[in-house]
């Protein structure tokens, strides 16, 4: 069991570490041929020019200033210069809100820890019970915990009292929060540059018409039931093989540009064998060889366009769909287009650089198959990685070791040694399980056909929330295999579950407190460093830049990963609150982490990160409804605690706690939510009304001409799938190629088919 001398050494190793990684990133984001990997930014503005330009030939290369070596931490104050509004104008809305879930753990966490340290801390310090008890192993940090009160005693009032006042402290933070941030986004909308996604809405689920194309059938639907505000419409071409072709193309002239490069800096051909990466197969001139292939590829290309343009099989029954105003798309993306719930599907449409394309050719009803199959996968995966995790938490302390390893006393018994197995080993053990599972997570959500990037995150997060719930929190928590976790578990009633976690809960804290200061303290810090880009840019600037144009291509801003970081973000509000009344010890640590991230991350989303999509925090009610489910867990495992403790009037007292928070939730979700998945129709006529009166002659069309076309085919204008536009006629009847329509178009008039026309 870890004591405050082996806490403090694991301390030292991870602050020290910290420190380093903050000293070389400090040394290498002043050098001029690392500039474009730590301002990358500042170049895609085009606010930033290549030091590399000007001076001699060392100092375009190494900076020679002394004076800016002595100033290496000027990084921190100057990230936190730019005001909020404008870091949303720099940077989105999405990275901004990002921001405020540090600075809403801050706001939790800091009082928090005042009022425990003042309130709790010395209640628990003076219970002495820990110190009189006989044949019970414990350390300084359990006299600090809840450990240390004698059972039954009236202290554990005082927990009590302190969760009520925790919980009340966190409702009003989480309330002030929601609103600011529904508040911001209304605002960003309102404030926003015109956007093709304010116009366009994505209809999925077409239903088959014998009689006419896609096309047409989404034409005449539209014409028919928004006659006065459709404008024109994209249908979706299945292009993944497409774009595939194109991918490898680039791979290729890579490749090419490689070997030129060489070629041109020793004059000696290269050679490259034809088979896999080169590894095997005939030795061939490889510049003639990759230039074959671009062209083979280019003929493949051109032929699979061809064939996904002309080939109607190749549309699929999806379409983007534009109006002539915000207010006309509002109607359609929030409203229900047929008597049929089931087709004719509208939302708004994510904006161009937030589609997954990859995803719009999966048919509707597999999709329902796809979520069920993922859903299965990712409870497996869940519980089948416990095996791993508990198998680290048993070897990751001194008796495992022994016992695996036992030619190893000797080297374990020496202090040091022994410090760093129970005060390093653990939290970085399990960090390096954790590193394959978001591309995993990732993949799994690709798999169930979400249509955006951004939803693809969301649904990635809350894989990623659950999985370390169970796994890293409660699998921690609860040492052995998962089949002894279920086996007792299955045993006992689900009323003695809390109590089964609650124990547990103090004798992990250590352990808590050595995964946060190594992935929350040392793993933040090298977030900054950026080695993986670092290496990648200075490869690709070596072997296939020639051009200026070539090395902003080379460069790889990255972006917020909220699919992995907010998950991440929300296990530590789950420490805080579940160890807040329990072990407060612990929240220094966590608001350790909340500050530095907070800091890291802004010079980042400042300088570095360039975000791929902007959804205007759409994501928050997510943010909002895990710290939601942290509380409510928080206060189970409170009550689990309590009622091992004899505590047998102060625990009742807890039962209204989940029920107080559940109606608060319910609250926030009436209040708040609607902002962030409808746009009032007064918002959006107050915009159409501002654009006609300051552009009065803006031709709509031509703007969303090319919007939604598929990236494989921009660029290449004689090819791209043409947009379909309504047709200026003022007969009010709609065109169609239906059959049995022109049989009986002697019968018919114009309300018949419009009525025909909404029962599609």
């Amino acid at each position: 069991m870890a004591n405050l001398k082996d806490i403090g050494v694991s301390a030292a190793i991870n602050l020290l570490s910290a420190f380093a990684f903050l000293v070389v990133f400090a040394i290498l984001r002043i050098q001029p041929v690392n500039d474009r990997v730590y301002f990358p930014k500042w170049y895609r503005k085009g606010v930033r020019s290549s030091p590399t330009h000007s001076g001699t030939f060392a100092n375009k290369f190494v900076n020679l200033d002394l004076r800016t070596y002595l100033r290496f931490l000027n990084w921190m104050p100057d990230a936190l210069k730019m005001p909020e509004s404008e870091l949303v104008d720099h940077a989105g809305l999405d990275s901004v809100a990002y921001l405020r879930i540090y600075l809403l753990g801050l706001k939790i966490f800091v009082p928090l820890a005042i009022l425990a340290f003042v309130v709790l801390v010395p209640i628990n310090w003076t219970g002495k019970t820990l110190e009189h008890a006989t044949n019970v192993s414990f350390s300084d940090i359990d006299k600090l915990s809840i450990s240390n009160i004698p059972a039954g005693s009236k202290r554990l009032y005082a927990h009590t009292i302190m969760s009520y006042v925790f919980t009340l402290w966190a409702f009003y933070v989480l309330r002030n929060e929601y609103k600011m941030i529904a508040d911001m986004r209304l605002r960003f909308l309102a404030s926003q540059n015109r956007r093709p996604d304010q116009f366009t809405v994505l209809v999925r689920n077409i239903p088959p018409d014998p009689d006419e194309s896609v096309s047409e059938h989404v034409q005449h639907f539209f014409c028919v039931n928004h006659p006065d505000h459709y404008l024109t419409h994209q249908v979706v071409y299945n292009a993944n093989k497409l774009a595939q072709l194109v991918e490898n193309k680039k791979s290729l002239r890579n490749w090419l540009t490689y070997y030129k490069n060489t070629y041109e800096r020793t004059s000696k051909k290269p050679t490259t064998k034809t088979g896999f990466w080169g590894l095997w197969g005939t030795r061939v001139d490889a510049i003639d060889y990759y230039t074959a292939e671009i062209n083979k590829l280019t003929e493949e290309e051109n032929a699979e366009r061809e064939k996904v343009i002309s080939d109607a099989n190749s549309i699929i029954p999806a379409a983007f769909v534009s109006f002539k105003s915000r207010w006309g798309a509002a109607v359609c993306a929030q409203t229900q287009q047929s008597r049929n719930p089931t087709i004719w599907l509208t939302n708004w449409a994510p904006e161009p650089r937030d589609i997954f394309w990859d995803n719009l050719s999966i048919p509707y009803v597999e999709l329902t198959i796809r979520r069920l199959l993922m859903a299965v996968s990712l409870f497996a995966l869940i519980f089948f990685f416990m095996i791993p995790i508990a198998f680290v938490q048993s070897l990751a302390n001194i008796e495992g070791i022994q016992k695996v390893l036992p030619f190893l006393k000797p080297l374990i018994d020496f202090g040091f040694v022994k410090s760093f197995i129970q005060g390093f080993l653990p939290g970085i053990a399990l960090k390096i399980f954790l590193i394959l599972l978001p591309l995993i997570l990732m993949t799994m959500s690709k798999i169930e056909g979400f249509t955006s990037l951004s939803s693809l995150e969301k649904r990635s997060a809350g894989k990623y929330y659950l999985f370390i719930l169970f796994n890293v929190f409660l699998g921690s928590i609860v040492t052995g295999t998962a089949l002894q976790q279920l086996n007792t578990f299955l045993n006992e009633p689900p009323t003695e579950i809390p109590k089964t976690f609650g124990v547990s809960i103090p004798m992990k804290a250590t352990f808590f407190i050595t995964y946060t200061m190594v992935d929350g303290w040392a793993g933040i810090a090298a977030e900054i460093i950026r080695l993986v880009p670092l290496v990648i840019f200075h490869l690709k600037n070596t072997f296939l830049v020639k051009t200026d144009q070539d090395r902003d291509e080379a460069m790889d801003p990255g972006y917020l990963r909220f699919g992995t970081n907010e998950p991440r973000i929300q296990f530590y509000i789950l420490l805080g609150l579940v160890y807040a009344p329990v072990t407060p010890i612990l929240l220094p640590f966590i608001i350790v982490f909340f500050a530095f991230s907070y800091v890291v991350f802004r010079h980042q989303v400042i300088n570095v990160y360039d975000q791929i999509y902007e959804s205007g925090a759409a994501f928050w009610p997510d943010v909002h409804r895990r710290i939601i489910i942290n509380l409510i867990i928080s206060q189970l495992l409170l009550m689990g605690l309590l009622s091992t403790r004899k505590a047998d009037k102060s625990t009742p007292l807890l039962i209204l706690l989940p029920v107080i928070t559940i109606w608060f939730h319910v609250y926030c979700k009436g209040r708040f939510e609607p902002a962030f998945v409808t746009f009032p129709l007064q918002e959006a006529m107050v915009k159409d009304t501002l654009e006609r009166a300051t552009e009065p002659n803006l031709n709509l069309r031509t703007y969303l001409q090319d919007a939604y076309v598929h990236p494989v085919f921009k660029g290449i204008q004689e090819q791209n799938p043409p947009a379909v536009e309504e047709e200026e006629d003022s007969s009010p009847l709609v065109a169609t190629k239906r059959r049995n329509w022109n049989a009986s178009k002697n019968e018919s008039d114009a309300s018949s088919k419009a009525g025909s026309g909404t029962g599609q």
